[in-house]
């Protein structure tokens, strides 16, 4: 049996991993991330093959990861994620069965998606859980390159409920909701007694750490940005992009900032994520929401802990990975503990 699970995410930024321990009591054992350069991915998506590869070996180097096999989580907005109810019947069955089920549902022809389901309760004969379907080309994708860095893709799972673990062992009981919110991608999970039971992926951009550092990145080489408006890692976007890109149609590569995403008030994300939780709460078999658990870099944002706690009429608390399990050497700080909670979910579901 393997001694460890490791659980990996590809973003449009980076790819990061954690490594945890079998053990009773698991351990972190190892972690880290790495930068991806300019289009190699987007929204879980790879588009270079090969840039992620070398992203990932660079990454099982340097963080020492010894596991040779992962679990990997998409995130992405096109995995459709939906409520299903279905007559109870064996995994194997339900398996053979759910195509046929679902196949109106879908927005791609049921032979070009990769679905799951995952049962949250039964009554009687009636099972009800969670669909999810993503499409199988973006799966094939992100497999072929993990085999490129020789690296098996265990398992695939959805990222947010990798999240809906780690938030378990923060809260194994009562109705709570974990929100982890991206740089790109806002994943919304509600558990009951630790069971997702509602599951929402939603678009947003802020102006995180790594998105800054991309900004930077994609600007300087080109000679559109001499470094003169980054001061502390902080991209000034109104002058980057109206006295830098004089000319160019507002046309910015994938991944940079965007005037109008820098400029948007952090309480439009914050009215998202509200009306999200007030769409579950008005559904008629709801139960009231608990405590919100926040991750992800974006949380870290000036005025996004902030506003939702000022917003939300329940107790908001932010977490990391070392809030989850302990760890063999140093934590992870600052946006990376926030964005490993997901991150760190996916392994412990390895045998789920």
């Amino acid at each position: 049996m393997a001694k460890s699970h490791v659980g990996v995410e590809i973003t449009e930024e980076s790819v990061r991993a954690v490594e945890v321990s079998t053990d009773r009591q698991p351990q972190v054992i190892a972690f880290g991330e790495v930068a991806l350069p300019p289009d190699a991915a987007h929204d879980s998506e790879v588009l270079d093959q090969g840039a992620v590869a070398v992203a990932i070996r660079e990454l099982w180097s340097t963080a020492k990861i010894h596991a040779r096999s992962a679990t990997l989580g998409i995130a992405s907005r096109r995995v459709l994620v939906r409520e299903h109810t279905t007559t109870a019947m064996a995994p194997e069955l339900l398996r053979q069965a759910l195509p046929f089920q679902v196949q109106d549902l879908l927005p791609v022809p049921v032979a070009q998606a990769v679905l799951d389901y995952y049962p949250t309760s039964q009554q009687g004969d009636q099972l009800h859980g969670l669909l999810v379907a993503a499409v199988s080309e973006t799966i094939e994708s992100m497999i072929a390159s993990f085999a490129r860095a020789k690296i098996r893709v265990d398992g695939v799972d959805l990222a947010a409920f990798g999240l809906a673990r780690a938030a378990a062992l923060v809260a194994p009981t009562g109705t709570t909701a974990v929100i982890h919110v991206g740089d790109h991608t806002t994943q919304i999970v509600i558990l009951r007694d630790g069971v997702p039971e509602f599951v929402r992926i939603t678009p947003v951009d802020l102006e995180t750490g790594a998105v800054r550092r991309r900004t930077a990145q994609m600007l300087a080489p080109d000679g559109i940005g001499d470094g003169t408006f980054v001061t502390d890692g902080a991209v000034d976007p109104t002058r980057a992009f109206t006295d830098d890109l004089t000319g160019t149609a507002g046309i910015v590569a994938r991944g940079s900032l965007r005037v109008d995403v820098a400029l948007r008030p952090v309480t439009d994300v914050i009215g998202r994520m509200r009306s999200t939780l007030a769409f579950y709460l008005n559904r008629p078999s709801s139960a009231p929401i608990e405590q919100v658990l926040l991750c992800g870099a974006g949380s870290a944002v000036d005025g996004v802990a902030t506003g939702l706690t000022d917003d939300l009429e329940m107790p908001v608390r932010t977490i990391g990975l070392q809030n989850l399990l302990p760890a063999r050497g140093v934590d992870p700080t600052g946006d990376l503990a926030l964005d490993l909670v997901s991150t760190a979910g996916l392994a412990l579901g390895k045998d789920r």
